[in-house]
């Protein structure tokens, strides 16, 4: 079935899942890829759900970048260099075996960096604490770029580097965003050209930018009057299922 041939179920389906990536990014500042992922690859073929991430995911990425005004993000930019022309380059790379893999190894590349995030972040496995190095900006970028671009998903490579070289927490949600969001242009140029983000996978994710973009809305206005650590753990408690769920579906299950 193509994209703008799904039925209204499907549709409704996308909307929502939308709207809650979008609330949860704006409440605790991460996860929408993942619940982009792990939720609509239950109603579309996963390199459809893949596709239709990428937009909104750009987009929310590219206000949390830029919250702190624009030339802290350049900062950034300029800061992690090394680590988003490695992870650009292997993502780029990765990203053209994607039509390659059957549904089953897409699943199992979806569902692992979910799972092994979510369970991470639940267990709260400490970290050990490196030393910041060019050497190790260039292989923790090309790792998370090797992920990103056969599941969209960069962020558990990228949290943990964050985390062993110890940054402050408002620098490491801020840097977060760059990374991401310049990583999303990456994914977009990069699936140009595997062919996943043809004209009607567009289509439908920047038909996902409204819903998505509600919910980041919401999300942001409520932060401040919710239980941030309750609230991630029951976001993580999903992640996990739904990261479960993705690797069953690749094993056959």
């Amino acid at each position: 079935m193509m994209p703008l041939e799904f039925d209204l179920f499907t549709w409704t389906v996308a909307f929502c899942v939308a709207m809650v990536a979008g609330l949860v990014k704006g409440i605790v500042g991460f996860a929408l890829p993942m619940i982009f992922i792990s939720g609509l690859s239950i109603v579309m073929p996963p390199e459809t759900a893949l596709g239709a991430l990428i937009i909104p995911a750009f987009i929310a990425n590219g206000l949390q970048a830029l919250r702190h005004g624009f030339a802290l993000a350049l900062a950034t930019v300029k800061q992690f260099r090394m680590f988003l022309i490695s992870g650009g380059v292997c993502l780029m790379a990765s990203a053209q075996f994607v039509l390659m893999l059957s549904p089953e190894m897409l699943f199992l590349l979806l569902g692992f960096p979910v799972t092994f995030f979510a369970f991470w972040q639940l267990i709260k496995i400490d970290v050990f604490q490196v030393e910041r190095s060019r050497e190790k900006d260039i292989l923790m970028g090309g790792i998370a770029g090797l992920i990103g671009g056969v599941s969209g998903i960069w962020g558990p490579p990228t949290v943990m580097y964050l985390t062993a070289i110890a940054l402050p927490k408002v620098d490491k949600i801020r840097i977060q965003g760059v990374i991401y969001g310049l990583g999303a242009v990456a994914l977009i140029v990069a699936h140009l050209g595997s062919g996943v983000l043809h004209s009607q996978v567009l289509i439908v994710s920047a038909l996902l930018v409204a819903p998505t973009l509600l919910g980041f809305w919401v999300g942001d206005k409520f932060q401040g009057r919710i239980n941030q650590a309750t609230f991630r753990r029951l976001t993580l408690c999903i992640l996990l299922v739904a990261g479960l769920n993705l690797l069953r579906r690749g094993m056959g299950g």
